[in-house]
């Protein structure tokens, strides 16, 4: 089994970086090569939110370079935190993950994120499963980060004076 932990400080309250992942439409999302859509929103805070998820993976996976996970959201404590559970391909693996928000106050916000990794089939394990969690990881943080100041920006000029979004 892999572990991967990675944290990044954003421009924007845990409430802003909240709203950005929980949404409650159904539809498709993308951000570079990496596409959500939202099969299931769930309840009213978003657990048991459903979601499958397109993004890239090595090309010696002979997968064309796509990876697919099916994701389930758990545990959801609004606007602190959330598990998710997934399983996904080329590799037939699972994963489950944590995110949590940390208030830096002065409008920062610290993202935490921590998941686990675990293919199934054991020769793929020994030959596989660190070097495709390595290139998953490395590619969830720089889109992690990229996609949440992206949004905070988006949402900024939204409310139509570039400054904080009204809470």
């Amino acid at each position: 089994m892999q572990e991967h932990n990675y944290s990044v400080d954003v421009e924007g309250t845990p409430q802003e970086v909240w709203s950005l992942f929980w949404s409650h439409r159904s539809g498709k999302r993308s951000h570079g090569d990496v596409t959500i859509e939202i099969l299931h929103p769930g309840d009213t805070t978003g657990e048991g939110l459903v979601r499958h998820c397109n993004f890239p993976v090595p090309s010696w996976l002979l997968s064309g370079g796509k990876g697919v996970s099916w994701e389930w959201l758990t545990e959801v404590d609004p606007p602190n935190s959330w598990r998710y559970d997934a399983i996904g391909k080329p590799l037939w693996s699972k994963a489950s993950g944590f995110t949590r928000l940390e208030d830096l106050g002065d409008g920062h916000t610290r993202v935490h994120f921590r998941e686990t990794y675990h293919a199934f089939n054991p020769v793929m394990r020994l030959l596989f499963e660190r070097r495709v969690h390595r290139a998953i990881s490395k590619s969830n943080d720089s889109t992690l980060a990229s996609s949440i100041n992206a949004g905070l920006k988006m949402l900024r000029e939204r409310s139509g004076n570039g400054g904080r979004v009204a809470q």
